[in-house]
């Protein structure tokens, strides 16, 4: 097996989701990933192991610093509020198709009622 390096880049959390889908629906065929996408091994290998153990959030980036509660004004916490509920339901999007696209590569669409 080679091993294929490649330049750093940034993902967002949506681009993240949809490079674990990729390798997971392709039975963990990390070497078609780093193809298709130009992700190292070792950053696709640590999303779906997150992913595996923590779901969809495991996906986010959690670096930087946030401002603390307490330091905010009312309208800077209801837009972070607001934020966050955007990502969560984003999240939650994102879920649902991964989980579809799961169903339909495990032997059909079990959603048809």
């Amino acid at each position: 097996m080679e091993i294929y390096m490649t330049k750093g880049r940034k993902t967002t959390q949506e681009e993240r989701v949809e490079i674990v889908a990729f390798c997971i629906e392709h039975g963990k065929d990390y070497l078609l990933t780093i193809k298709t996408y130009g992700v190292s091994y070792q950053q696709i290998y640590a999303w779906v192991r997150k992913y595996e153990e923590h779901g969809i959030d495991g996906l986010i980036d959690g670096r930087g610093r946030t401002k603390p509660v307490e330091e905010m004004s009312e309208v800077q916490r209801l837009c972070m509020e607001n934020k966050i509920l955007k990502a969560q339901l984003k999240d939650a999007e994102m879920e649902n198709k991964l989980l579809k696209k799961l169903r339909e590569l495990r032997g059909g669409d079990q959603s048809a009622e």
